[in-house]
Order: structure tokens, then sequence, then C-alpha cells
């Protein structure tokens, strides 16, 4: 009974990490990186989506907004068999694409209003966050694992 209540929580069962770069070139429109599932129990993973989200803020106090944009996304509906103790790893390729603000398309131009666009940024708290959520969907289980990892587009 409490080895079925654990399964269908998700507790001993498929662990799911991603394996990417810390870093990709500002310019990158691909993003390669490595699934590795691992459980003790075997189970059956249907479904893997991995997503790039960017978090854009900008403003101070009680002006400050907050936007969060998905930029990209990998999905596989491939069976994926995880044995007891062992790992699986599966690679992706997950296609992108940023958006580009007004002050971001202005800083592209030439090197006199990537200055003005640097002074503009600071005066308006502008920042943006990348990150990568991967999430799998298992055969039998509430609880989906799941990781995410912050990367920077230099």
């Amino acid at each position: 009974m409490l080895g079925k209540v654990k399964q269908w929580l998700g507790i001993e069962g498929v662990k799911l990490e991603l394996i990417i770069p810390d870093e990709y070139p500002r310019g990158a429109t691909l993003i390669k990186g490595t699934i590795r599932l691992q459980s003790m129990q075997p189970q059956t993973v249907t479904r893997i989506k991995v997503v790039l989200i960017e978090r854009y803020t900008r403003g101070k106090g009680a002006e400050k907004r907050i936007d969060e944009y998905e930029l990209g996304a990998y999905v596989s509906d491939q069976l994926v068999e995880v044995p007891a103790n062992e790992s699986v790893e599966i690679p992706f390729s997950l296609p992108f694409r940023l958006y580009l603000s007004e002050v971001d398309e202005l800083e592209a131009q030439n090197v006199v209003f990537k200055g003005l666009a640097f002074v503009a940024k600071k005066l308006r708290s502008v920042s943006s966050v990348f990150r990568l959520e991967a999430e799998a969907k298992v055969s039998g289980v509430a609880l989906h694992p799941f990781d995410k990892k912050e990367i920077k587009l230099k």
C-alpha cells in the first residue's frame, strides 16, 4: 500500500535533470542540451517538454512591472522506458527567438545608440533573466518530475 502511494506521488520515481551550458551567445537561436532521467523503480515517461522563458522586469517600487515570455519550446511525445537504478539521457534541441524592445532595437543599430540604450535601460531598471524549464509526464504518477535552470545570453 505504501509503495503504491509513493509511486503515485512520484517518490522514488523518475528524477529529471537538465544538462546545459550556463551561457550562450546573444545571437544564438538554438539551445542544445541533454535531459537525464533516473528512477529507483521502472517507469515510463510519456511526454517531455522543455521551455525557454524570459522574465522581463522594468521600473522601481510601485511602478515595477514583470512579464514572462515563452521564447521557444521542445516537446517529445516519444515513450521512454526508465529502468530501475539506471539513467537514460535524451538529447534535445530547442529553437527560440528573442523579442526585442524598442530600446534593444535602438541598441543594435550602432555604437552611439548602444551607449544611449544602456543609459535608458539603467534609468528604467530594465533587466531580463532567462531560464529553461523541463517537465516529464510519467505514467501513473500525479506529481511529475521537473527541473529549471537559469542561463545567460551574452
